[in-house]
């Protein structure tokens, strides 16, 4: 199902969006009418909106919007919601319109509050996201390299700047846990998932600094932060094994788990 602006969207939008490829979105795991996180949600979408069309987004829209298509349904699913202008043209994108709010759904996979998905097997592979910052819906680089560790039999890609330095995962944040306990999260130009912002405020020493390849080989383990999984272990960064049971990642994902929705 998708709807744009509370209604069925027409063929006509999706084709635009298609083939424009121009705009922004976050993905919210939505359980039983409630969201961890909707207030950072919401306010991704309204400081993207602003950096890619230049406009104002009315956030209580977008929260009705999700809520007509998903806030009475039980369970959980994922919420894509996408903004973008189906009338914006491939030669004039500077002349756009109102922006508009689609919502789609689609199945939510195990993990984030229930059982945890099994450990990732990693590749470090150079790359650095257009506009770093936005939560933009051109995704072929990424995909690119996620296709490429997946064909050489990991499970994702681990990306890395042009200094070696790790920054984060195709469409995930990385931490590591250093061998004191410490949470550590790379000092990078990345996409500021919300599941990791939410993790920040767990009762656990964090810091962040700068992951290099020798840094990385001292980590004790290291995990991956996704609203659609929650917090997911590594068992290993290309040829670096790491301990996909540490209490660290236990706890973290316990308190994770314990973050109270709100309601939509």
């Amino acid at each position: 199902m998708a709807t744009l602006n509370g209604s069925s969207a027409s063929p006509e939008a999706l084709q635009a969006l298609a083939l424009t490829n121009y705009g922004h979105f976050t993905t919210m795991r939505v359980e039983d009418g409630g969201v961890r996180g909707l207030a950072l949600h919401l306010a991704r979408l309204v400081a993207d909106c602003r950096a890619v069309f230049g406009a104002e987004l009315d956030a209580e829209w977008v929260r009705e919007c999700v809520r007509r298509e998903a806030g009475g349904r039980a369970g959980a699913l994922m919420v894509r919601v996408t903004v973008f202008d189906p009338d914006l043209e491939l030669t004039a994108p500077d002349r756009t319109g109102r922006p508009g709010v689609l919502v789609t759904t689609r199945p939510a996979a195990a993990g984030a509050a229930d059982r945890p998905l099994p450990p990732l097997r990693v590749q470090r592979l150079p790359f650095r996201r257009d506009m770093p910052s936005v939560k933009h819906v051109a995704l072929f680089g990424q995909l690119r390299l996620r296709r490429a560790a997946r064909l050489a039999g990991f499970d994702d890609v681990l990306f890395t700047g042009a200094d070696g330095l790790v920054s984060e995962g195709c469409t995930w944040n990385i931490g590591f846990v250093d061998e004191a306990g410490t949470v550590v999260w790379p000092e990078a130009e990345v996409l500021p998932g919300t599941t990791m912002r939410l993790l920040r405020a767990a009762g656990t020493a964090q810091v962040t600094a700068p992951v290099t390849d020798s840094r990385l080989r001292s980590m004790r383990a290291a995990f991956a932060t996704s609203t659609g999984f929650g917090v997911r272990a590594l068992a290993a960064v290309d040829d670096v094994c790491l301990r996909p049971g540490d209490p660290v990642i236990g706890a973290l994902r316990e308190w994770y788990a314990a973050v109270p929705p709100d309601r939509l």
